[in-house]
């Protein structure tokens, strides 16, 4: 394995052939081709100088080199990084890996019109003078859940270091043993707390936390943290406290409780959804509920459940939420203006009562049957090359762990990797799942726009 000095890997040097010094490319004809195959010119100039000097290097060693070779597959490694549309095909509604919700379109055209243009991101148009940031999403999720006030940071791990420098502030935050969660990308909550500057205090066991746990070091704590494990579940032999006990607690005693819900569903009644609340969100904590049951601040994600864009929400009384707008943590992770204007737009559509028709509820909200007709209209364009079978989705993102959402799906045997390979280096790549020789595919996480396409590039 090489690793160029841009960071660029590839393997070997492909084609080796004989070449003297004074058979290298010249770099600007090189480059040349390099910008036909799609690098802007300083990229293809780049490479072709570290490509054409690892070939002199080898050259000179005694071996052989193949500098065009290289250089083009380079190119093709740094165009598949490029950001880019992907077609999910996976069934996973909140792919992390592929940028979790998709925005309502909606939210994606006020966010263009923000950056595409000068805006009022703090800016206020009514006195002609400098406003607050992101002041109408904020009173938006007053309206929606209920709380006194709200504040608005670039992530969820982002609320949760403010929460803590600003509440606990250098002091003892109590935490479950069982709620040391770690996340994606090794996020260690015990190493943000510490990076907060909050003394880590450990109660309970990872499987059973009682309340008297928290009674026994309440005199000594600034804070009471309690987080949902939103990406795993302790079945089993296992006990933990509830947000209405430590609240009640908390309130006793004058310690804050900063309730960290995670995936951002707004009301555990699910409203904007036909009938009752589906199974798959029944361990999911609201943040209305989780306020009512007495939280002083739940903090929670704008991009998994709340199917908006990446954001961490801050929602409590009112005393506690300006010590974390005031903090100095807080500028460092504020949100921008096209991020407000597309969470403003999701939120709007909340209080419209037009939740149901953001993408990550309208995906999850697909009834089986209409979906198993464009899995069996798929197949047939496939020649019935495979079978539509009962599978699962997933919400995925870390939410709901360990639910599913029954949903068909298309099941093709044969050459597995060779389909997954071709659908991955389409125009837009194709992301379909594999398993035990098959590929998958579940078009609930594909807009029906994209099924003919599909049929093409499997047929």
């Amino acid at each position: 394995m090489v690793v160029g000095r841009m960071g660029i890997e590839h393997t070997g040097m492909g084609r080796l052939c004989h070449m003297e010094l004074r058979d290298l490319p010249r770099v600007d004809i090189l480059a040349d081709q390099l910008v036909t195959d799609g690098l802007t010119r300083a990229v293809a100039t780049t490479v072709a100088r570290q490509v054409i000097a690892d070939a002199r290097t080898a050259i000179q060693a005694g071996g052989e080199a193949d500098p065009g070779g290289v250089a083009a597959r380079i190119a093709t490694q740094l165009r598949s990084t490029r950001p880019t549309r992907i077609i999910n095909a996976t069934g996973v509604l909140l792919h992390t890996n592929l940028g979790r919700a998709p925005l309502a379109t909606c939210a994606a055209s006020d966010a263009q019109n923000l950056l595409t243009n000068y805006g009022n991101v703090e800016f206020d148009v009514s006195t002609g003078r400098r406003g607050r940031r992101a002041d109408y999403a904020n009173y938006l999720l007053t309206v929606l859940t209920g709380a006194e006030a709200a504040v608005v940071f670039n992530n969820n791990a982002a609320a949760l270091l403010v929460a803590l420098a600003a509440i606990a502030d250098g002091g003892n935050a109590v935490v479950s043993r069982g709620e040391e969660i770690e996340i994606g990308g090794s996020f260690r909550l015990p190493e943000l707390m510490a990076a907060s500057g909050a003394n880590l205090v450990e109660v309970g066991t990872t499987n059973r936390t009682r309340l008297s746990d928290y009674e026994r070091v309440a005199d000594e704590a600034a804070a009471f943290l309690k987080v949902h494990p939103s990406n795993y579940r302790l079945e089993g032999f296992s006990e933990s406290v509830s947000y209405a006990d430590l609240a009640a607690l908390a309130a006793r005693t004058g310690v804050p409780l900063i309730a960290d819900a995670g995936s951002g569903l707004l009301d555990a009644n699910v409203p904007w959804m036909p009938g009752s609340p589906p199974t798959w969100l029944a361990a999911e904590p609201g943040v209305r509920q989780t306020l009512d049951d007495g939280a002083d601040v739940v903090l929670f994600s704008g991009d998994k459940l709340l199917g908006g864009p990446q954001a961490g929400i801050a929602v409590g009384r009112s005393d506690l939420i300006s010590r974390m707008s005031r903090h100095p943590l807080a500028r460092a992770v504020r949100i921008d203006g096209a991020t407000h204007a597309a969470l403003a737009a999701t939120l709007e559509m909340y209080a419209d009562d037009r939740a149901g028709e953001i993408p990550f509820w309208a995906m999850a909200s697909l009834e089986y049957e209409s979906l198993e007709r464009r899995h069996r209209r798929l197949l047939e364009a496939l020649g019935n090359r495979g079978e539509v079978v009962v599978g699962e989705s997933l919400p995925g993102a870390g939410s709901v762990p360990g639910e599913t959402i029954r949903s068909p799906n298309l099941r093709l045997s044969g050459k597995a990797d060779e389909l997954w390979e071709r659908l991955l280096s389409a125009t837009p790549p194709v992301l379909a799942r594999r398993h035990q020789g098959e590929l998958i595919l579940d078009l609930r996480t594909v807009d029906p726009v994209d099924d003919s396409l599909l049929a093409r590039l499997l047929g």
